[in-house]
């Protein structure tokens, strides 16, 4: 916990708040695990008092759609009281403000100086404003967007004008909407759907940027979650939206280590490597078959993936 007792707080307006900041500066995030990216609402107290022991990956703290607009000046406060007496976390901490034209913009500028990793700003639509977000955040700090509307959909690809953009968001529900298709299409396996998912994969991978696959919304169903983890890992996708510890749970140990595929990458990589001494770079391995330069890439991107579980 950040503070032993919230009592203080309750009595207290959050235009006071700036009394109480502190002077912590949370170290950069080191871990590259990307497992699971948690949204929390910044309103809940309790919620933000456990920035420093929570399991997912990563967290996202929400100023844009959960928070009533008389509300966003409250929730921004919360995060920078929070914020500035968190000493360290084991999360990559991320804050997701508003559109640059809708307060975002003076939400970047107020908390630059705090100690987080990234901002994850919504609606992009444009390269335009990916330079002004850029422009407008610190240089130690990462910058991620949210995928949600069709134009960014449609050009994702070529959004990464500067490498301190690193993550992209797929918010489905908002991109449906704006290419005007119904919500009632996000279902497993449905062709549409698979579509937006490889297409959102691809390109973000082909810019250098970690795709997060969506937000499952129906937090007690379990198992559909589980299902859908299950299926966008088969797509290639190592990270998911979680709206909350249950969900965290989950992707953390469906996007974790898979030691089947660990023992085979290190027995190619050794088999590889020892055969390149005497110039073989193409052979047969009694345990997994043909083995050629290709084959090797793949066991070091493996080992490559999952080197920071180990």
């Amino acid at each position: 916990m950040i503070f032993e007792d919230l009592t203080f707080l309750e009595n207290l307006s959050f235009d006071h708040y700036d009394r109480y900041f502190g002077t912590a500066l949370k170290p950069k995030a080191t871990s590259s695990r990307m497992r699971s990216n948690m949204m929390l609402n910044p309103l809940h107290l309790k919620h933000l008092n456990r920035l420093d022991s929570l399991d997912a990956d990563m967290v996202t703290l929400n100023l844009e759609d959960a928070i009533a607009l008389e509300r966003k000046k409250e929730a921004l406060y919360n995060i920078a009281l929070f914020l500035s007496h968190l000493h360290a976390s084991n999360s990559f901490i991320i804050v997701r403000t508003n559109p640059l034209h809708e307060g975002g913009a003076e939400e970047i500028a107020f908390l630059n100086d705090f100690g987080f990793d990234a901002v994850r700003i919504p609606k992009v639509k444009t390269q335009c404003e990916i330079a002004q977000a850029l422009a407008l955040l610190s240089p130690d700090k990462a910058l991620h967007i949210s995928v949600e509307t069709k134009e960014a959909f449609n050009t994702l690809s070529t959004l990464r004008i500067d490498e301190r953009l690193t993550v992209a968001n797929l918010g489905i529900l908002d991109l449906l909407n704006s290419m005007g298709l119904p919500q009632s299409i996000v279902t497993k396996h449905n062709p549409t759907i698979d579509y937006i998912l490889s297409k959102f994969l691809v390109d973000a991978k082909s810019a250098g940027i970690h795709p997060v696959s969506f937000m499952f919304q129906e937090y007690n169903d379990t198992q559909t979650f589980e299902q859908w983890c299950e299926h966008e890992k088969q797509m290639g996708f190592v990270s998911k939206a979680c709206m909350g510890p249950k969900q965290v749970e989950i992707a953390n140990r469906i996007f974790g280590v898979d030691e089947a595929m660990l023992i085979r990458a290190k027995h190619i990589k050794e088999a590889f490597e020892r055969h390149a001494t005497q110039g073989i770079n193409g052979f047969m391995d009694e345990k997994y078959g043909f083995i050629d330069e290709p084959i090797y890439k793949d066991a070091l991107l493996v080992l490559e993936t999952n080197e920071s579980f180990e």
